[in-house]
């Protein structure tokens, strides 16, 4: 089954896992990889590459990030690039939303893309305009 990590701007990635845990009614299986506004983004890319080398190359990672370009993904692309040079890859989305994360949880299998995928799409649909869907 695919690892997923939350890494962006805390407290957000607990945020999402206890929002995860409100909805699913069980606490979710992930990583919170939450990155203070001190962040020290060399040593915290050090850390989440380790966490990354942790995982089995069979089992894949999913890494959850909230903004692109921003601290948090810095620090993941980096981690991701420490990783691979030891034999460990990841996939990485940014932008990532409740819907993403609620897919990721419910929808998690073994081949890391196609999760990556199925995220994506669900990040998409749920984002709705509502004057348009509803009559409000």
């Amino acid at each position: 089954m695919t690892r997923i990590i939350l890494v962006m701007h805390q407290p957000l990635g607990t945020a999402f896992a206890s929002c995860s845990e409100h909805v699913l009614g069980q606490v979710p299986d992930l990583t919170v990889f939450d990155v203070p506004a001190d962040a020290e983004p060399e040593a915290l890319s050090t850390e989440l590459a380790g966490l990354l080398q942790e995982t089995p190359e069979s089992q894949g990672t999913l890494v959850l990030c909230d903004i692109f370009g921003a601290t948090p993904f810095n620090i993941a692309k980096r981690a991701i690039k420490l990783a691979s040079e030891r034999g460990h890859s990841a996939h990485l989305i940014t932008g990532t939303n409740l819907c993403m994360v609620l897919k990721a949880l419910t929808e998690r299998q073994d081949n890391p893309e196609q999760l990556s995928r199925n995220v994506q799409l669900g990040a998409q649909k749920g984002i709705v305009n509502a004057d348009h869907e509803c009559k409000l």
